[in-house]
């Protein structure tokens, strides 16, 4: 099982240089490569191999630009890698073969946003605090946590915010927890972003929400400054920073609330949420896009995975919301709004959210039978009936109805 570990590293200035030099080179001959492939696709021609690129925008254009011969040949030839992987993945989005949302092209890379570069096989050493890049020196690494093995490669990441990151990829193998006989469902929402089986509600931290006056200010300063100037750089990392800040406050509470769950927990059940349908909807897109729940989901899936957990995901069209937790009989839909409700045949009080996850755990071990409407008139006859007797006189049809009434009595 393959894993991301990923720590802080420190280049100095000189280093700086070097390490934009590399990205600037990747970018180029992504971008390169990228054109001429969208030329040949127009004029109906086939897409050039991995090989051919490669002798085409590495081995030749060295000859004629020498600066691309002072960075290191392995990330270039991962990036023509990328762009082979990118175009087989849409291609395979397009047939069917590939599984999920559908797949775009790739698109060119811009110099303003994250830059990447990978290197692979012994073209990098890792040292006990230093980092060895080829052509770049050895960098300051913040071991955060130990390697679990000896990593294949390593990506560095430099993001909006100027900030240098390593990422390792590495074997490791699942590292079964104790059982403790216990499951849970998680409902998700907005203004509780998880309400779980037992009754537990979660809130989520919001950072984005909390910020975005901050936000607007440091974005009216940058809107307001000269592109291309000092002023514009400096108001323009404020605005990334921040992003970065609540980038960081979303993904701590999410691994540590995922980590939480998997450590107590079995069987883990959440429901299939059409997040990209959902933030469609400009009223909810902000708060939805806040709370991160396919990042949750992604994280609490692979936790799972690595620690010899059963993680589970029930059909969006599930009725969690309609039908009683207690006995099964289903109310009908109910608007957003209302967020506690009385069942109509057992009479039992629910809260919105706790009756859904107790539902959503109970389409993986059934505990309560789903009452049909013919059932439920079967049990309660009288009740339904004067349901009947106040519509018919709401409608002044009542003579045949005051008669079954006074048998009854």
């Amino acid at each position: 099982m393959k894993a991301r570990y990923k720590y802080r590293i420190y280049p100095s200035q000189i280093q700086i240089k070097k390490l934009n030099q590399l990205f600037g080179c990747c970018r180029y001959v992504w971008n390169q490569s990228l054109a001429y492939c969208n030329q040949l696709y127009i004029s109906g021609e086939k897409k050039p191999s991995y090989t051919d690129l490669t002798k085409q925008f590495i081995t030749q254009t060295k000859k004629e630009l020498a600066w691309l011969k002072e960075v290191a040949s392995t990330p270039l030839q991962q990036s023509l890698k990328d762009l082979d992987q990118a175009y087989k993945n849409f291609f395979n989005s397009c047939t069917g073969k590939r599984k999920g949302i559908k797949v775009k092209p790739p698109k060119f890379k811009s110099r303003k946003s994250r830059q990447t570069a990978r290197f692979v096989g012994a073209n990098y050493k890792v040292g006990q605090d230093k980092l060895y890049l080829p052509k770049v020196g050895k960098i300051k690494i913040v071991w955060s946590r130990p390697l679990a093995s000896q990593p294949t490669s390593v990506t560095i990441i430099k993001d909006s915010a100027n900030r240098y990151f390593a990422s390792f990829v590495v074997e490791t193998l699942p590292e079964p927890l104790p059982n403790t006989e216990n499951s849970i469902g998680i409902d998700l929402g907005i203004s509780t972003f998880a309400t779980l089986s037992n009754g537990q509600k979660i809130f989520a931290p919001k950072p984005l929400k909390k910020s975005l006056k901050k936000l607007a200010k440091f974005q009216r300063k940058f809107a307001r400054t000269e592109v291309g100037s000092k002023r514009h750089e400096k108001a323009r990392l404020k605005v990334a920073k921040l992003h970065a800040k609540i980038k960081d406050i979303r993904a701590y509470f999410l691994h540590k609330l995922s980590t939480n769950l998997v450590t107590n927990y079995d069987c883990i059940v959440l429901e299939d949420l059409n997040v990209s349908g959902m933030v469609r909807n400009h009223k909810s897109a902000l708060a939805i896009s806040d709370l991160g729940w396919r990042q949750f989901r992604t994280l609490t899936e692979a936790k799972c995975e690595k620690y010899g957990r059963e993680f589970r995901v029930i059909n969006r069209w599930e009725p969690t919301s309609q039908k009683c937790s207690n006995c099964g009989f289903r109310g009908g839909k109910k608007e957003l709004n209302v967020r506690e409700w009385t069942c109509l045949s057992c009479g039992a009080h629910h809260d919105r959210d706790i009756n859904a996850a107790v539902n959503i755990l109970e389409v993986v071990q059934p505990k309560t039978k789903v009452k049909t409407a013919k059932e439920t008139v079967a049990e309660n006859p009288v009740q339904l009936s004067l349901f009947a007797l106040s519509r018919r006189r709401a409608f002044g049809d009542t003579k045949q109805d005051e008669e079954k009434t006074s048998d009854w009595s």
